[in-house]
């Protein structure tokens, strides 16, 4: 390449003219552009060359001007139809004797600028250029097209985006979704989300970090979330809505009752039955009652809700309930293992109305061990719905009129003295009840009332009495046990302060629960055969005691064989688990929530243990509340100390508190 001719070059990716200079060692050369500056360039950096002319760095300029007329990217649609007809390839300056009937230096480099920048209609081989099939030709253009359209819709969605997040009223488009999906996708999975590019793209538009957080902020701010979206239930894709198919189902059922396959049902509707719960419970699926028998003796009923009366196994509503596994019991509300007009409706015991029940009469020795007990199919009347505190309040007044609710309680304790006998372990930490309403936090700590304990003792009961009656008839059941704890030694146990101190080394000595098709000890309840039977609307596995028994009682083959069953279990289990870390997590949030909205109060908590005494990290439990949280201390303390705390930093989101002791200082 000779002083002053024009190429064109590569700099950083972009297309620019420059006139040589001189040359630059052995292969390279110095070219200068239209802007006066130099280049040091190799060969394989020059992408086009005008030879036989003399050009300087001051020609640039207007050179590109008189090339400007030529560049009419439809002209290359012209050139295509003609050369395509032919068979004909084209090199610039061919094309140039074709659309403009000149090869002047300006219009030969126009033709180059026209063909090294087409997509649609040629394609590159060696110095010539190839019309490209017409059938490619079309699929080009169609993904174009299509590319374009993406564009604009990137663009409206960017404009209506930017008019929501000034609080202008919006129409989204379908096609928006994809953007929002990213978004959530990224906000709750964080960098293992899928297709995070949407998100990253939206956020960038928007100067906002590629962060979840961010991503979360975004979409609270477009008002899609809220502030305190429980991201938890979308991290373990917990189901919120039922299908259709199942919804449909369940108003089929309240128009037209089902038949009932339990035809002989002991009408048990002349007992005095009386539900106990929370006043909020909608899903009431236990009921106490008392016989009294000749000869002193007393039989003890425990009613539990049938639902089995309403689905069969297999049905579309059984394999959602099996798909969800439990109920979901939140601080803002619960998510129900069945549509809660059934649920709260027909399958639950309710007051004045005859309902089909699972009952068990029990009938006691003078010990606390079950001297006697049948299950039946049955028809309650349940006479009264009472709350926890209006049974303790009969028993503390020894209400004559209700003789059964004291004589239940008379044999609740003497199946808990006698259960202890056997090696139960009892452990009573403070429990909380976190409930938001209308963005109100309120917690109350239940007590370890005569009531609570009355309710537990008999679906303890009842539980024991279905694992006999499995063990009995070799019927396979999800029997529930535990291996013997290995508990501290009595004298150390015995150092400790009373109360939750001690009960929380016990906890921490407790092994989990196990759920098996055969059956086990449950050394926690102090207990030979266990199986959950009495919240058949809440757990699936229950249910499936519900299934087993039931078809049994009728003289039915049991639907589910022990392998079955045992997979059923298996995956019931691994699902209500990850339903129960989703009702931690969440509580811990609200707790950690209502303690960032009353940071000026000042809270006593007790020292229980510690988390890694070597950092002064200690766990206390928040008194008042029935929250234990973790702490980091600034002097020495003993297990049981009450320490005043005040609240220094509070993050729910991620999931961070931070606590000063306030510390009197001697005088």
């Amino acid at each position: 390449m000779e002083k002053g001719t024009l190429v064109e070059i590569q700099v950083q990716g972009d297309r620019r003219l420059a006139v040589i200079d001189r040359p630059e060692g052995k292969k390279n050369f110095v070219a200068v552009d239209g802007y006066g500056r130099s280049h040091t360039i190799h060969p394989r950096q020059v992408s086009y060359q005008l030879s036989g002319k003399q050009f300087h760095a001051s020609d640039i300029e207007a050179f590109l001007e008189s090339a400007k007329p030529y560049l009419d990217p439809s002209s290359l649609e012209v050139a295509w139809e003609f050369l395509s007809e032919d068979e004909c390839s084209a090199t610039p300056q061919s094309l140039a004797e074709l659309l403009f009937s000149e090869s002047t230096p300006h219009a030969c480099y126009a033709a180059h600028c026209l063909l090294s920048s087409d997509k649609i209609f040629f394609k590159r081989k060696g110095d010539h250029y190839e019309p490209r099939p017409a059938a490619q030709i079309s699929d080009i253009k169609h993904q174009l097209a299509a590319e374009e359209e993406r564009k604009q819709q990137w663009q409206s969605f960017l404009a209506s985006l930017a008019d929501a997040l000034e609080g202008k009223p919006v129409q989204w488009q379908e096609g928006d979704r994809h953007y929002f999906d990213s978004l959530e996708r990224f906000a709750v999975q964080g960098d293992d989300a899928p297709g995070q590019s949407a998100a990253h793209d939206v956020l960038s538009a928007f100067n906002r970090p590629k962060t979840p957080q961010a991503a979360f902020h975004l979409l609270v701010d477009l008002r899609i979330w809220d502030a305190h979206e429980n991201l938890f239930l979308k991290q373990r894709q917990i189901p919120i809505r039922f299908p259709q198919k199942v919804l449909d189902m369940a108003d089929g059922l309240l128009n037209n009752s089902p038949p009932d396959y339990d035809v002989n049902r002991l009408d048990l509707t002349h007992l005095k039955v009386c539900t106990i719960d929370d006043e909020s419970t909608c899903e009431i699926d236990d009921g106490l009652s008392l016989e009294f028998l000749g000869s002193g003796k007393r039989r003890v009923w425990v009613h539990i809700a049938d639902p089995t009366r309403w689905l069969q196994p297999g049905d579309a509503l059984d394999l959602d309930a099996r798909r969800r596994a439990s109920t979901v019991y939140l601080p803002t509300g619960m998510i129900p293992m069945f549509p809660p007009a059934l649920a709260t409706g027909p399958m639950s015991l309710i007051q004045g109305q005859v309902c089909c029940a699972l009952s068990f009469g029990i009938v006691l020795d003078d010990d606390g061990r079950i001297e006697d007990y049948s299950i039946h199919p049955s028809l309650i009347r349940p006479t009264y719905r009472l709350t926890y505190e209006d049974v303790d309040e009969i028993l503390e007044l020894g209400v004559a009129a209700e003789p059964e609710l004291e004589a239940i309680a008379a044999l609740a304790t003497r199946r808990k003295t006698w259960r202890r006998s056997q090696g139960a372990v009892s452990i009573h930490m403070p429990e909380s009840s976190i409930k938001v309403c209308d963005d109100e936090i309120t917690i109350d700590v239940l007590d370890d009332s005569k009531s609570r304990e009355l309710v537990a003792e008999m679906m303890i009961l009842a539980g024991e009495v279905a694992g006999h009656y499995g063990s009995a008839h070799d019927l396979p059941l999800p029997f529930r046990g535990q291996t013997q704890p290995e508990l501290p030694p009595d004298d150390e146990l015995l150092a400790l302060p009373a109360g939750p101190v001690r009960y929380c080394a016990i906890r921490r000595c407790m092994p989990r629960s196990e759920m098996n098709t055969t059956p086990m000890r449950h050394a926690g309840l102090g207990l030979d055969l266990y199986t959950q039977v009495t919240s058949p609307i809440r757990r699936y596995t229950d249910l499936l005691c519900h299934f087993q028994i039931k078809a049994h009682l009728r003289g039915d083959t049991p639907p589910f064989d022990e392998d079955t069953l045992q997979r059923m279990v298996q995956a019931a289990t691994s699902t209500a688990y990850e339903a129960t870390l989703v009702e931690r997590q969440t509580k811990r949030y609200w707790g950690l929530e209502f303690l960032r909205r009353h940071d000026g109060q000042i809270w006593q908590g007790l020292m229980l243990r510690w988390l890694r005494q070597h950092e002064n990290l200690g766990l206390v439990l928040i008194e008042d509340l029935g929250l234990e949280l973790p702490i980091h201390l600034s002097r020495p303390v003993e297990l049981g100390d009450r320490l005043d705390l005040k609240v220094t930093h509070a993050d729910p989101r991620q999931d961070v508190i931070r606590f000063i002791e306030l510390v009197e200082q001697a005088t």
